[in-house]
């Protein structure tokens, strides 16, 4: 089934090993009630922030995030940031896992890190979600719809993130970002690359908003009850900021525009034979409960090519981690093989639906 090699816990390979012990001291010293041994495996899942399933002696079970091994990017692999957002979002209507303690001292495990309580649920890799019926398909669905509309209405201020990013110029921020460690990534030309890096600066749609955003909202980002289509849980956090809202829901949506043999994706499936709604469907939907107008299909369409951009540049800085031999994926080197062909991806739908 597809993405069932990412899913579960696996042996903690080598080059990922830390002390446990000395792990065990600290959070014995620093979480209430924590008493060690402890077993620690990793979750198959994941190319960026390497994640452990910490279990006591007790069984009382935690999830460990840290930073991967070796030179960072600048701004990538931010934990800290991971652990402040979950905190505050954690009991204010998005779901998220419990954060429980973070450490920013590297001598404790070689890296920064942060423990999170363990949410047991489902989790799908897949988005056509077989062997379930149109109905709880369609529930899956509005329940990822209404999750995101809450995290992009919630008052950040009030949540005391008003500092969490810069408000205004996303797209061109974000757009110089990811440049910036495309650029410091670089391990071959890639010509499709070079023309999205000056299109898309110099066709960013006028207007502006700002809201949280999760950066990374796809189905495998989350965990839903065993018995029902509510979500536990949204995780990974690495991506977040304070930004533009169609930027992130356009990237949640790519899931439609692309084919399972990219990456999980829903181009060519029977939407109405599985009970899943279209495209213009599930836009439809976020904007009448966002209250937003229609989207524009020229904005709509420079989000698509900005976030296929922006996947191109995560997958680069994976290949560049393989490379270095600090990847934490075994499935590292495919993914990152794969920045060529969505940057040629991207660089078709300028061409095709915007004219560039």
């Amino acid at each position: 089934m597809l993405g069932q090699e990412f899913a579960g816990t696996m042996p903690v390979p080598n080059r990922q090993r830390f002390d446990e012990a000395a792990l065990a001291r600290y959070l014995e010293s620093h979480v209430a009630g924590f008493e060690g041994p402890l077993t620690v495996e990793m979750f198959r899942g994941g190319q960026s922030n390497p994640t452990f399933l910490l279990t006591t002696s007790q069984g009382r079970q935690c999830v460990l995030r840290r930073q991967p091994a070796g030179q960072l990017l600048p701004s990538a692999h931010a934990v800290d940031r991971e652990f402040r957002i979950t905190r505050a979002l954690f009991g204010q209507g998005v779901p998220v896992a419990e954060p429980i303690c973070l450490c920013e001292d590297a001598s404790v495990i070689g890296s920064m890190f942060y423990v999170m309580a363990y949410v047991r649920g489902r989790n799908f890799w897949d988005p056509r979600l077989p062997g379930m019926s149109r109905e709880e398909r369609a529930a899956i669905y509005d329940e990822m719809n209404r999750v995101l509309v809450a995290l992009h209405s919630a008052d950040f201020v009030r949540l005391g993130l008003a500092d969490y990013g810069k408000p205004g110029n996303y797209f061109a921020r974000q757009i110089a970002r990811w440049s910036r460690q495309y650029r410091a990534s670089e391990t071959e030309p890639i010509e499709a690359m070079e023309k999205l890096l000056v299109w898309l600066p110099q066709n960013i749609p006028p207007g502006d908003e700002t809201s949280l955003v999760h950066g990374d909202y796809r189905i495998d980002n989350m965990i839903f009850a065993p018995d029902a289509p509510r979500m536990l849980a949204v995780v990974d956090w690495e991506l977040s900021t304070l930004g533009h809202p169609l930027a992130d829901f356009s990237y949640h949506v790519m899931l439609w525009r692309v084919a399972a043999g990219e990456i999980p994706g829903l181009k060519g499936v029977d939407l109405a034979a599985l009970g899943i709604p279209t495209e213009a469907e599930y836009v439809a939907t976020y904007c009448r409960r966002t209250g937003r107008a229609p989207i524009a299909p020229p904005v709509w369409e420079f989000c698509m090519a900005y976030n296929l951009f922006r996947i191109a540049c995560i997958r680069q800085g994976i290949m560049k981690r393989v490379l270095e031999g600090t990847a934490a994926s075994r499935h590292a080197r495919e993914a990152g093989e794969r920045a060529r062909e969505t940057a040629e991806l991207a660089w078709r739908q300028v061409q095709e639906n915007l004219g560039g």
